[in-house]
Protein backbone atom coordinates (compact mmCIF):
# COMPACT_ATOMS: atom_id res chain seq x y z
CA UNK A 1 0.00 0.00 0.00
CA UNK A 2 1.10 3.52 -0.73
CA UNK A 3 1.14 6.32 1.79
CA UNK A 4 -0.72 9.00 -0.19
CA UNK A 5 -4.07 10.07 1.18
CA UNK A 6 -7.16 11.92 -0.02
CA UNK A 7 -7.92 14.90 2.23
CA UNK A 8 -11.46 16.13 2.71
CA UNK A 9 -12.48 19.14 4.75
CA UNK A 10 -16.00 19.01 6.16
CA UNK A 11 -18.02 21.74 7.76
CA UNK A 12 -19.54 20.18 10.88
CA UNK A 13 -22.22 21.82 13.01
CA UNK A 14 -21.64 20.71 16.60
CA UNK A 15 -20.76 22.17 20.01
CA UNK A 16 -17.06 22.40 20.74
CA UNK A 17 -17.49 19.77 23.44
CA UNK A 18 -18.70 17.25 20.85
CA UNK A 19 -16.59 18.01 17.80
CA UNK A 20 -13.82 15.49 18.45
CA UNK A 21 -16.38 12.71 18.77
CA UNK A 22 -18.23 13.90 15.64
CA UNK A 23 -15.00 13.94 13.66
CA UNK A 24 -14.18 10.38 14.72
CA UNK A 25 -17.73 9.29 13.91
CA UNK A 26 -17.39 10.65 10.34
CA UNK A 27 -13.98 8.99 9.93
CA UNK A 28 -15.46 5.65 10.95
CA UNK A 29 -18.68 6.07 8.97
CA UNK A 30 -16.90 6.90 5.75
CA UNK A 31 -14.58 3.90 5.94
CA UNK A 32 -15.24 0.84 8.14
CA UNK A 33 -18.77 1.74 9.32
CA UNK A 34 -18.19 0.19 12.74
CA UNK A 35 -18.06 1.47 16.31
CA UNK A 36 -14.47 2.22 17.26
CA UNK A 37 -14.33 -0.64 19.78
CA UNK A 38 -15.02 -3.18 17.01
CA UNK A 39 -12.36 -1.98 14.58
CA UNK A 40 -9.58 -4.61 14.21
CA UNK A 41 -6.17 -3.47 15.42
CA UNK A 42 -3.25 -3.05 13.07
CA UNK A 43 -3.62 -2.04 9.45
CA UNK A 44 -7.39 -1.47 9.48
CA UNK A 45 -7.40 0.67 12.63
CA UNK A 46 -4.14 2.48 11.80
CA UNK A 47 -4.55 3.10 8.06
CA UNK A 48 -7.98 2.23 6.65
CA UNK A 49 -10.00 4.21 9.18
CA UNK A 50 -10.02 7.90 8.23
CA UNK A 51 -7.40 10.00 10.00
CA UNK A 52 -8.39 13.18 11.81
CA UNK A 53 -5.88 15.68 10.43
CA UNK A 54 -7.18 19.02 11.69
CA UNK A 55 -10.10 20.59 13.56
CA UNK A 56 -10.74 24.33 13.84
CA UNK A 57 -13.71 26.46 14.80
CA UNK A 58 -15.11 28.67 12.01
CA UNK A 59 -17.90 30.18 14.09
CA UNK A 60 -19.61 29.29 17.38
CA UNK A 61 -20.93 25.76 16.91
CA UNK A 62 -19.46 25.36 13.40
CA UNK A 63 -16.13 23.62 12.79
CA UNK A 64 -13.87 22.66 9.93
CA UNK A 65 -12.79 19.05 10.18
CA UNK A 66 -10.13 17.70 7.81
CA UNK A 67 -10.01 13.93 7.45
CA UNK A 68 -7.75 11.86 5.24
CA UNK A 69 -8.37 8.51 3.58
CA UNK A 70 -6.04 6.07 1.89
CA UNK A 71 -6.03 6.55 -1.89
CA UNK A 72 -6.52 2.80 -2.23
CA UNK A 73 -9.80 3.02 -0.28
CA UNK A 74 -11.35 4.60 -3.39
CA UNK A 75 -10.49 1.48 -5.41
CA UNK A 76 -9.63 3.51 -8.52
CA UNK A 77 -13.35 4.01 -9.16
CA UNK A 78 -15.30 7.26 -9.31
CA UNK A 79 -18.33 5.62 -7.69
CA UNK A 80 -16.35 4.42 -4.68
CA UNK A 81 -14.56 7.76 -4.44
CA UNK A 82 -17.95 9.49 -4.13
CA UNK A 83 -18.95 6.93 -1.51
CA UNK A 84 -15.70 7.53 0.40
CA UNK A 85 -16.09 11.30 0.09
CA UNK A 86 -19.62 11.61 1.43
CA UNK A 87 -21.48 8.31 1.58
CA UNK A 88 -23.40 7.66 4.80
CA UNK A 89 -22.30 10.97 6.32
CA UNK A 90 -24.40 12.76 3.70
CA UNK A 91 -27.43 11.34 5.52
CA UNK A 92 -26.47 13.08 8.76
CA UNK A 93 -27.51 16.68 9.52
CA UNK A 94 -24.87 19.34 9.89
CA UNK A 95 -22.15 17.87 7.65
CA UNK A 96 -20.99 19.59 4.42
CA UNK A 97 -18.07 18.87 2.09
CA UNK A 98 -16.08 22.11 1.88
CA UNK A 99 -12.87 21.14 0.11
CA UNK A 100 -11.12 18.11 -1.39
CA UNK A 101 -7.38 17.69 -1.97
CA UNK A 102 -6.47 14.85 -4.32
CA UNK A 103 -2.93 13.50 -4.70
CA UNK A 104 -1.34 12.99 -8.09
CA UNK A 105 -1.52 9.22 -7.79
CA UNK A 106 -5.31 9.41 -7.50
CA UNK A 107 -5.77 11.93 -10.32
CA UNK A 108 -3.72 9.79 -12.71
CA UNK A 109 -6.44 7.14 -12.51
CA UNK A 110 -8.86 9.44 -14.36
CA UNK A 111 -8.75 10.87 -17.86
CA UNK A 112 -10.74 13.99 -17.02
CA UNK A 113 -12.10 16.30 -19.73
CA UNK A 114 -11.26 15.14 -23.25
CA UNK A 115 -11.32 18.69 -24.64
CA UNK A 116 -11.33 21.02 -21.67
CA UNK A 117 -11.21 24.80 -22.03
CA UNK A 118 -8.50 25.00 -24.68
CA UNK A 119 -9.80 22.00 -26.59
CA UNK A 120 -13.26 23.54 -26.78
CA UNK A 121 -11.78 26.73 -28.18
CA UNK A 122 -9.98 24.73 -30.87
CA UNK A 123 -13.09 22.68 -31.61
CA UNK A 124 -15.25 25.78 -31.96
CA UNK A 125 -12.64 27.91 -33.72
CA UNK A 126 -12.76 30.66 -31.06
CA UNK A 127 -9.17 31.19 -29.85
CA UNK A 128 -9.89 34.25 -27.70
CA UNK A 129 -12.78 35.93 -25.95
CA UNK A 130 -15.68 34.32 -24.09
CA UNK A 131 -17.58 31.40 -25.60
CA UNK A 132 -21.35 31.64 -26.00
CA UNK A 133 -24.09 29.04 -25.58
CA UNK A 134 -27.86 29.06 -25.77
CA UNK A 135 -30.73 26.59 -25.36
CA UNK A 136 -33.52 25.50 -27.66
CA UNK A 137 -36.85 26.08 -25.92
CA UNK A 138 -39.65 25.90 -24.98
CA UNK A 139 -40.80 22.33 -24.57
CA UNK A 140 -43.75 21.72 -26.87
CA UNK A 141 -42.21 22.86 -30.16
CA UNK A 142 -41.96 20.48 -33.11
CA UNK A 143 -38.64 19.19 -34.48
CA UNK A 144 -39.02 21.54 -37.43
CA UNK A 145 -39.59 24.59 -35.22
CA UNK A 146 -36.62 23.71 -33.00
CA UNK A 147 -34.44 23.17 -36.07
CA UNK A 148 -35.39 26.58 -37.44
CA UNK A 149 -34.42 28.15 -34.12
CA UNK A 150 -31.10 26.28 -34.19
CA UNK A 151 -30.43 27.49 -37.74
CA UNK A 152 -31.08 31.14 -36.88
CA UNK A 153 -28.97 30.98 -33.72
CA UNK A 154 -26.04 29.37 -35.53
CA UNK A 155 -26.37 31.90 -38.33
CA UNK A 156 -26.05 34.65 -35.70
CA UNK A 157 -22.78 33.24 -34.38
CA UNK A 158 -23.72 31.30 -31.21
CA UNK A 159 -20.99 28.73 -30.52
CA UNK A 160 -23.04 25.96 -28.89
CA UNK A 161 -26.78 25.52 -29.37
CA UNK A 162 -27.95 22.89 -26.91
CA UNK A 163 -31.26 21.22 -26.29
CA UNK A 164 -32.99 22.55 -23.23
CA UNK A 165 -32.60 19.86 -20.57
CA UNK A 166 -36.34 19.14 -20.66
CA UNK A 167 -36.24 18.11 -24.33
CA UNK A 168 -36.00 14.33 -24.35
CA UNK A 169 -38.40 12.09 -26.29
CA UNK A 170 -41.79 13.77 -26.02
CA UNK A 171 -44.38 12.83 -28.67
CA UNK A 172 -44.42 16.33 -30.19
CA UNK A 173 -40.62 16.23 -30.69
CA UNK A 174 -39.34 12.62 -30.69
CA UNK A 175 -35.64 12.28 -29.91
CA UNK A 176 -34.44 11.00 -33.27
CA UNK A 177 -36.48 13.45 -35.33
CA UNK A 178 -35.41 16.41 -33.20
CA UNK A 179 -31.73 15.54 -33.11
CA UNK A 180 -31.48 14.83 -36.83
CA UNK A 181 -33.30 18.05 -37.75
CA UNK A 182 -31.34 20.30 -35.37
CA UNK A 183 -27.95 18.85 -36.28
CA UNK A 184 -28.68 19.33 -39.98
CA UNK A 185 -29.88 22.90 -39.39
CA UNK A 186 -26.71 23.92 -37.56
CA UNK A 187 -24.49 22.36 -40.22
CA UNK A 188 -26.45 24.22 -42.92
CA UNK A 189 -25.77 27.49 -41.08
CA UNK A 190 -22.08 26.59 -40.78
CA UNK A 191 -21.82 26.10 -44.53
CA UNK A 192 -23.22 29.58 -45.02
CA UNK A 193 -21.13 31.35 -42.35
CA UNK A 194 -17.88 29.39 -42.35
CA UNK A 195 -18.17 29.10 -38.55
CA UNK A 196 -18.05 25.95 -36.42
CA UNK A 197 -21.26 26.24 -34.43
CA UNK A 198 -22.14 23.06 -32.55
CA UNK A 199 -25.47 21.45 -31.76
CA UNK A 200 -25.44 19.65 -28.40
CA UNK A 201 -28.07 16.92 -28.14
CA UNK A 202 -29.59 16.12 -24.76
CA UNK A 203 -29.06 12.36 -24.44
CA UNK A 204 -30.06 12.11 -20.77
CA UNK A 205 -32.34 9.07 -20.53
CA UNK A 206 -32.90 5.77 -18.81
CA UNK A 207 -30.18 3.11 -18.70
CA UNK A 208 -31.58 1.05 -21.58
CA UNK A 209 -31.83 4.01 -23.95
CA UNK A 210 -28.75 6.03 -23.06
CA UNK A 211 -26.07 4.37 -25.17
CA UNK A 212 -28.40 4.11 -28.16
CA UNK A 213 -29.17 7.83 -27.96
CA UNK A 214 -25.50 8.74 -27.66
CA UNK A 215 -24.64 6.68 -30.76
CA UNK A 216 -27.58 8.04 -32.72
CA UNK A 217 -26.76 11.64 -31.82
CA UNK A 218 -23.20 11.28 -33.08
CA UNK A 219 -24.25 9.53 -36.29
CA UNK A 220 -26.92 12.18 -36.91
CA UNK A 221 -24.34 14.96 -36.75
CA UNK A 222 -24.66 16.31 -33.21
CA UNK A 223 -21.17 17.51 -32.31
CA UNK A 224 -21.61 17.68 -28.52
CA UNK A 225 -23.66 15.91 -25.86
CA UNK A 226 -25.65 17.21 -22.89
CA UNK A 227 -26.21 15.07 -19.80
CA UNK A 228 -27.43 15.64 -16.26
CA UNK A 229 -25.25 13.79 -13.73
CA UNK A 230 -27.91 14.34 -11.08
CA UNK A 231 -30.20 12.14 -13.19
CA UNK A 232 -27.87 9.54 -14.72
CA UNK A 233 -24.92 9.60 -12.28
CA UNK A 234 -21.43 11.07 -12.47
CA UNK A 235 -19.79 7.81 -13.52
CA UNK A 236 -22.12 7.56 -16.51
CA UNK A 237 -20.64 10.83 -17.74
CA UNK A 238 -17.15 9.50 -17.09
CA UNK A 239 -17.81 6.37 -19.16
CA UNK A 240 -19.11 8.43 -22.10
CA UNK A 241 -16.28 10.97 -21.84
CA UNK A 242 -13.68 8.19 -21.83
CA UNK A 243 -15.10 6.33 -24.85
CA UNK A 244 -12.82 6.97 -27.84
CA UNK A 245 -15.53 5.84 -30.23
CA UNK A 246 -17.68 8.79 -29.10
CA UNK A 247 -15.07 11.52 -28.57
CA UNK A 248 -17.48 14.48 -28.41
CA UNK A 249 -17.47 17.45 -26.04
CA UNK A 250 -19.56 16.74 -22.95
CA UNK A 251 -21.78 19.39 -21.34
CA UNK A 252 -23.10 18.84 -17.83
CA UNK A 253 -26.49 20.24 -16.72
CA UNK A 254 -27.15 20.94 -12.99
CA UNK A 255 -30.73 19.64 -12.88
CA UNK A 256 -31.51 17.65 -9.69
CA UNK A 257 -28.24 18.77 -8.04
CA UNK A 258 -29.59 21.84 -6.27
CA UNK A 259 -30.23 20.13 -2.94
CA UNK A 260 -26.52 19.24 -2.82
CA UNK A 261 -25.49 22.90 -2.47
CA UNK A 262 -28.32 25.16 -1.30
CA UNK A 263 -28.02 24.40 2.43
CA UNK A 264 -25.04 26.09 4.14
CA UNK A 265 -24.77 23.20 6.62
CA UNK A 266 -25.23 20.16 4.35
CA UNK A 267 -24.30 18.86 0.92
CA UNK A 268 -21.25 20.13 -0.95
CA UNK A 269 -19.48 23.42 -1.48
CA UNK A 270 -20.30 24.83 -4.90
CA UNK A 271 -16.77 24.44 -6.26
CA UNK A 272 -16.61 20.78 -5.24
CA UNK A 273 -19.89 19.82 -6.92
CA UNK A 274 -19.76 21.97 -10.06
CA UNK A 275 -16.00 22.05 -10.50
CA UNK A 276 -13.92 19.23 -9.04
CA UNK A 277 -16.45 16.40 -9.44
CA UNK A 278 -17.31 17.50 -12.98
CA UNK A 279 -13.66 17.33 -14.02
CA UNK A 280 -13.21 13.88 -12.50
CA UNK A 281 -16.25 12.81 -14.55
CA UNK A 282 -14.68 14.15 -17.77
CA UNK A 283 -17.04 17.09 -18.29
CA UNK A 284 -15.80 19.70 -20.78
CA UNK A 285 -18.30 22.44 -19.84
CA UNK A 286 -20.02 22.65 -16.45
CA UNK A 287 -23.33 24.53 -16.53
CA UNK A 288 -24.43 26.20 -13.28
CA UNK A 289 -26.73 29.05 -12.19
CA UNK A 290 -25.22 32.51 -12.36
CA UNK A 291 -25.39 35.02 -9.52
CA UNK A 292 -28.12 37.60 -9.82
CA UNK A 293 -30.40 35.19 -11.67
CA UNK A 294 -33.42 33.29 -10.48
CA UNK A 295 -31.60 30.60 -8.48
CA UNK A 296 -29.97 32.54 -5.67
CA UNK A 297 -26.30 31.60 -6.10
CA UNK A 298 -24.03 34.34 -4.77
CA UNK A 299 -21.17 35.90 -6.71
CA UNK A 300 -18.70 34.33 -4.27
CA UNK A 301 -20.19 30.87 -4.88
CA UNK A 302 -20.04 31.34 -8.64
CA UNK A 303 -16.44 32.52 -8.48
CA UNK A 304 -15.66 29.41 -6.44
CA UNK A 305 -17.13 27.25 -9.21
CA UNK A 306 -15.21 29.02 -11.96
CA UNK A 307 -11.97 28.71 -10.01
CA UNK A 308 -12.52 24.99 -9.41
CA UNK A 309 -13.20 24.47 -13.12
CA UNK A 310 -10.00 26.21 -14.19
CA UNK A 311 -7.48 25.66 -11.38
CA UNK A 312 -4.53 23.27 -11.84
CA UNK A 313 -5.62 19.70 -11.07
CA UNK A 314 -2.70 17.42 -11.80
CA UNK A 315 -2.96 15.94 -15.31
CA UNK A 316 -6.66 16.77 -15.70
CA UNK A 317 -7.52 19.54 -18.14
CA UNK A 318 -9.50 22.57 -16.97
CA UNK A 319 -13.17 22.48 -17.90
CA UNK A 320 -15.17 25.46 -19.08
CA UNK A 321 -17.27 27.29 -16.46
CA UNK A 322 -20.69 27.92 -18.00
CA UNK A 323 -22.90 30.25 -15.96
CA UNK A 324 -26.53 30.59 -16.99
CA UNK A 325 -29.99 30.79 -15.50
CA UNK A 326 -31.29 34.33 -15.85
CA UNK A 327 -28.49 35.93 -17.88
CA UNK A 328 -29.47 39.27 -19.41
CA UNK A 329 -27.61 42.05 -21.20
CA UNK A 330 -28.30 44.17 -18.12
CA UNK A 331 -26.06 41.97 -15.94
CA UNK A 332 -23.44 41.27 -18.59
CA UNK A 333 -20.93 43.79 -17.31
CA UNK A 334 -21.04 42.29 -13.82
CA UNK A 335 -20.54 38.83 -15.28
CA UNK A 336 -17.59 39.97 -17.40
CA UNK A 337 -15.99 41.55 -14.34
CA UNK A 338 -16.44 38.30 -12.43
CA UNK A 339 -15.39 35.72 -15.05
CA UNK A 340 -13.22 37.47 -17.62
CA UNK A 341 -12.84 35.65 -20.93
CA UNK A 342 -12.20 32.07 -19.77
CA UNK A 343 -15.88 31.26 -19.63
CA UNK A 344 -18.87 30.22 -21.73
CA UNK A 345 -21.91 32.42 -21.20
CA UNK A 346 -25.26 30.66 -21.44
CA UNK A 347 -28.19 32.90 -22.35
CA UNK A 348 -31.46 31.11 -23.00
CA UNK A 349 -34.71 32.95 -22.36
CA UNK A 350 -32.85 36.26 -22.19
CA UNK A 351 -31.76 35.83 -25.80
CA UNK A 352 -35.32 35.11 -26.93
CA UNK A 353 -36.41 38.33 -25.22
CA UNK A 354 -33.96 40.47 -27.20
CA UNK A 355 -35.70 40.03 -30.53
CA UNK A 356 -38.00 37.69 -32.42
CA UNK A 357 -35.21 37.67 -35.02
CA UNK A 358 -32.90 35.19 -33.32
CA UNK A 359 -30.06 35.81 -35.75
CA UNK A 360 -30.11 39.50 -34.90
CA UNK A 361 -30.46 38.76 -31.18
CA UNK A 362 -27.41 36.47 -31.35
CA UNK A 363 -25.34 39.11 -33.10
CA UNK A 364 -26.39 41.66 -30.49
CA UNK A 365 -25.17 39.38 -27.71
CA UNK A 366 -21.84 38.69 -29.41
CA UNK A 367 -21.34 42.39 -30.02
CA UNK A 368 -21.96 43.12 -26.33
CA UNK A 369 -19.29 40.54 -25.52
CA UNK A 370 -16.79 42.15 -27.89
CA UNK A 371 -17.07 39.40 -30.50
CA UNK A 372 -18.16 39.90 -34.08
Amino acid sequence: MGSERIRVTYGVTAPASEIQARALAIALEQTVELPERLVPRGFIRDEVVGHIEHISERAPGVHEVTLSYLVEAAGGELTQFLNLLFGNSSLQPGVRVLDVQLPESFLRQFRGPRFGMKGLRDFLGVPTGPLVQTALKPMGLSPEALAEMAYQLALGGIDIIKDDHGLTNQPWAPFEARVAACAAAVERANRETGRRAVYAANVTSDFRQLERRVRFAKEAGARALLLGPGLVGFDTLRAIADDDSIALPLLSHPTWLGSHVVSPSAGHAHGVLFGLLQRLAGVDASIYPNFGGRFGFSQEECQQIASACLAPMGPLRPCCPTPGGGMRLSNLEAMKACYGDEVMYLMGGGLLELSSDLTQASRQLLSALGRS
